[in-house]
């Protein structure tokens, strides 16, 4: 059974009357991103243990009484925010769900925010976390790499950055709601979708290029660009968004372009659905469900790497 229209449009009038990031500063922003993620329900059992990733902080995160967790495993999640917000904290009942339907654990991190922190800061935040991980014992092929919106984005770019510094590549990525082109923002969507779109708009983004790049000189970095970068030689993926999205035809297009480039991608249109609905699973029957569909993917993607592994 679907969400009930009555409560999906209920929550999408909450999501606009929130959704303007103009005239507020970056404090604002996090503060009211903190105080909507804080009155969503959460689950009961959620397990967050804090740790040092050099100079960054992260949370391991899973969910007491869930046995069936893979310890040589670990799903490395970047999250969202534009670049400008975003905790361990606000992503620890997301990170638990996401911890159970995969069944490994789940490390957050706290990567350097704009606008205090401009490119490449997050970038190289986010490469230091993985190369952090394989320093802990992890192999390449246990981790699982994923974020949402700006963080999937993330995830993607680090992931063109192991190939092209020779690097194995993690087990699969997760991505959901990607930004895969913050240069151009030219997807057909950022138009079809203004209207439906709860949370997202042409203009907010740009605000999170702005804050990100500052007032950068010549040429735009092309890693912020992953849909005009070569693609091959990626990690099985699989990609969610929402058919109310502004960032739809981003998700689109990337699934056409990896596929293109040989690279294994699964792509997922939720109806009804908009940027980054997982996170509020607790009150979606559609954000419980696609997590369900990430742990299957997870589960499938390691389960063959395993067969693979011991011919």
């Amino acid at each position: 059974m679907p969400t009930p229209s009555h409560q999906l449009e209920a929550i999408k009038t909450f999501l606009r009357q929130n959704r303007s990031p103009f005239g507020k500063s970056a404090e604002q922003i996090r503060s009211e991103m903190a105080e909507a993620a804080r009155q969503l329900p959460r689950c009961p059992d959620i397990k967050a243990e804090p740790v040092n990733i050099g100079e960054l902080y992260g949370e391991w995160v899973s969910r007491d009484g869930i046995t069936e967790i893979a310890a040589e495993s670990a799903f490395l999640y970047f999250h969202g925010g534009g670049f400008i917000a975003g905790t361990c904290e606000m992503y620890r009942d997301l990170a638990a769900r996401l911890s159970a339907a995969c069944g490994i654990k789940v490390l957050t991190v706290e990567y350097r925010l704009a606008p205090e922190h401009r490119y490449p800061a997050a970038n190289e935040d986010c490469l230091s976390a993985f190369y952090w991980l394989l320093g802990q014992g992890f192999l390449p092929e246990n981790i699982i790499l994923g974020g949402d919106s700006v963080g999937a984005t993330l995830a993607l770019m680090t992931l063109i950055s192991l190939r092209d510094a020779g690097n194995a590549m993690p087990g699969a990525a997760i991505l959901l709601s990607p930004h895969s082109d913050l240069i151009h923002l030219d997807g057909e969507s950022y138009t079809s979708r203004a209207m439906t779109d709860p949370t997202g708009s042409l203009e907010g983004n740009q605000r999170i290029v702005e804050e990100y790049l500052g007032e950068c000189e010549g040429e735009l970095p092309a890693l912020l660009s992953p849909l005009r970068l070569d693609l091959h030689g990626l990690p099985p993926i699989l990609i969610q968004a929402g058919d109310q999205e502004v960032l739809l035809s981003d998700a689109e297009r990337l699934a056409v372009q990896v596929r293109a480039a040989g690279s294994e991608v699964k792509l997922e249109i939720w109806e009804q659905m908009w940027s980054v609905f997982q996170f509020m699973a607790g009150l979606l029957v559609e954000g419980e469900q696609a997590i369900a569909s990430i742990g299957e993917f997870v589960r499938t993607v390691s389960a063959a790497a395993s067969k693979t592994a011991r011919r």
